[in-house]
């Protein structure tokens, strides 16, 4: 399992250097989070000793397991909730993670905006835009995403500070990325989170500042 995950993470940052350079970027612009989802520590200790400092999570009582351990043990590891938060989960949530790619709804952003306030915790929030319009998802549709925004940052002062796609599996994902990035652009936005293993190249391409990973680094889940 380390040579796996450690040979993987150097062929994604290879990957991530070839894209920027294609796309006349600086590498150091594109945050990779690593998706550890379903992995336990075994398998992520190899990759924080190869130097990532950025991870993924989709439940947080996954992340509350395992994590808190690995956080003690290396300073300066930031871990991302990329997956669907229930607003009763709010309050772990802010508590244990540095990002939260997943807002989506007013009753989520009063949960968090009541953490924020009472923690004293500022995670950098993504609203989470659902481009396929696809009814399995969360995430705000691309037509109301602009009164959504204005609601998190009027009605609860939510400091938001990008957007989050996950195009449709059978779709190409060029074109949502490029509907999520205008959607942030004119929005005052500068951080787009899209980007899967299978995909990451081309959001780079389209503007990607954070690129969710976990198979190319951490190979099949279970």
């Amino acid at each position: 399992m380390s040579t796996q995950t450690t040979t993987g993470l150097a062929a994604v940052r290879q990957e991530i250097e070839r894209a920027c350079r294609e796309a006349a970027r600086n590498p150091a612009t594109v945050t990779l989070v690593a998706v550890s989802k379903t992995f336990d520590a075994a398998a992520i200790e190899p990759v924080i000793a190869a130097g990532q400092r950025a991870f993924g999570e989709n439940r947080v009582q996954e992340a509350a397991a395992k994590w808190p351990a690995l956080l003690a043990r290396t300073p300066g590891i930031e871990l991302h909730m990329i997956g669907p938060l229930q607003s009763n989960k709010a309050k772990e949530a802010v508590a244990l993670f540095h990002a939260i790619h997943s807002v989506d709804r007013p009753s989520l952003c009063e949960a968090l905006a009541k953490e924020i306030e009472k923690q004293g915790r500022r995670p950098l929030l993504f609203v989470e835009i659902n481009t396929g319009a696809e009814a399995q998802k969360a995430g705000v549709l691309p037509q109301d995403a602009d009164a959504f925004l204005a609601r998190c940052r009027e009605a609860y002062g939510l400091p938001i500070g990008g957007l989050m796609c996950i195009p449709p599996a059978d779709e190409a994902p060029a074109p949502h990325f490029a509907l999520t990035a205008k959607i942030a652009a004119r929005n005052g936005l500068k951080l787009l989170s899209m980007g899967m293993s299978a995909d990451f190249a081309i959001a780079i391409a389209m503007g990607a500042t954070h690129i969710r990973v976990g198979s190319a680094i951490f190979g099949t889940r279970t």
